[in-house]
């Protein structure tokens, strides 16, 4: 009976201790969450650039291998350029010929107007030509009327009538001459400008052939310069899925590279926990990889939406079907400089972390 009441009181010990501590928990549970809000669905995030060629090929070599750490510039990858070099060729001969065609456009333009000047030189000394063969005329014909009435008066011999006759034919006939070059010379002149304005359309069309070959001809260098792909950024590879003779196309995403110099957290917390929250509060990380290692952040940015909107079928309320569901922000978390480079280094993008936001 006695040993009875020994194990009843041991008993009620334990529950005490228990409710004890439990209530102490409680209670730091409780006045921790006045002032601090958590979550564990959060993960390490940073740029990963995906490796797109912008021209189509076979591969004809590849420079790099799978997690190799590369700097901007270096050469991933070389497509092979034969292809690429014949369309250059094609493209730098269309340049010479559009070039020819222009040089002979603006030669054909001075000569025309060299003949257009000539032909209004012409015309101008014809009608001068012309005034001095209407006053020749003029004298001619006043010197046979004079003639003509001394010869009806029998003042003057027949000779010399037809003299006078002769010489206002011969001055009639060289003004209808005359006219008949001014006429021809106009015609020239008109012919001569006509030629130059369509040498000056030719002119502007061989200028725009130009500018089009040397768009092609520009063209073409870039994909030539394309078939060797270089690093965007500093950083490092994933799975590099590729070998030589592999055929690829342009805008096929072959593989990524991780920029390691900058991450950050995207926590994804409970709509109701966001009362308190504001950009600038500090944070502690707790990544699962690495225990016993807190890092440091700050509130960066809130989500515009909430995270099931951007999904691919994102719900829809009005359906008839809906029960209400607590929905999650991504919210953005920063590093702060105060943290250690070298730990931040051997942070992965898509680690789980903890975070601690300390809304005092």
């Amino acid at each position: 009976m006695e040993q009875k009441k020994k194990t009843n009181k041991k008993f009620i010990v334990i529950i005490s201790a228990l409710v004890t501590v439990g209530l102490i928990y409680g209670g730091y549970k409780y006045f921790h969450s006045l002032s601090h809000e958590e979550t564990d669905d959060a993960q390490v995030e940073a740029n990963m650039n995906a490796i797109i060629p912008h021209v189509g090929g076979y591969v004809q070599e590849v420079l790099v291998e799978d997690n190799q750490k590369v700097k901007k510039g270096d050469t991933l990858f070389i497509i092979d350029n034969r292809d690429y070099k014949v369309q250059l060729e094609q493209a730098r001969a269309q340049m010479a010929a559009a070039e020819s065609q222009l040089n002979v456009a603006k030669a054909s333009i001075g000569s025309y107007q060299a003949n257009a000047a000539a032909s209004r030189a012409q015309v101008t000394t014809a009608s001068e030509s012309i005034e001095t063969a209407k006053i020749k005329l003029w004298r001619a014909e006043n010197d046979f009327k004079r003639y003509e009435n001394l010869y009806t008066s029998h003042s003057i011999t027949e000779q010399q009538y037809e003299q006078a006759l002769a010489a206002k034919q011969e001055a009639e006939k060289q003004l209808d001459i005359l006219k008949s070059q001014q006429k021809a010379s106009n015609s020239q002149s008109n012919a001569a400008a006509s030629q130059t304005k369509i040498s000056e359309k030719q002119v502007s069309v061989a200028e725009a052939n130009l500018k089009s070959a040397e768009a092609q001809l520009n063209a073409a260098m870039l994909n030539m310069d394309y078939t060797v792909v270089t690093a965007p950024i500093d950083g490092q590879l994933s799975n590099v899925d590729l070998q030589a003779g592999q055929f690829v196309q342009p805008g096929q995403s072959l593989f990524y590279l991780v920029n390691t110099d900058k991450k950050w957290i995207v926590a994804n917390f409970k709509e109701t926990q966001l009362d308190k929250m504001q950009i600038g509060q500090k944070v502690g990380i707790e990544v699962d990889a690495y225990p016993g290692t807190e890092f440091e952040g700050v509130v960066s940015a809130f989500s515009p939406a909430t995270g099931a909107r951007f999904s691919l079928l994102p719900p829809d309320n009005a359906t008839g079907n809906f029960v209400k569901t607590v929905q999650r922000l991504p919210v953005k978390i920063d590093f702060t400089n105060s943290n250690d480079s070298e730990k931040l280094q051997r942070l992965r993008s898509g680690m789980n972390v903890v975070v601690d936001v300390h809304l005092n």
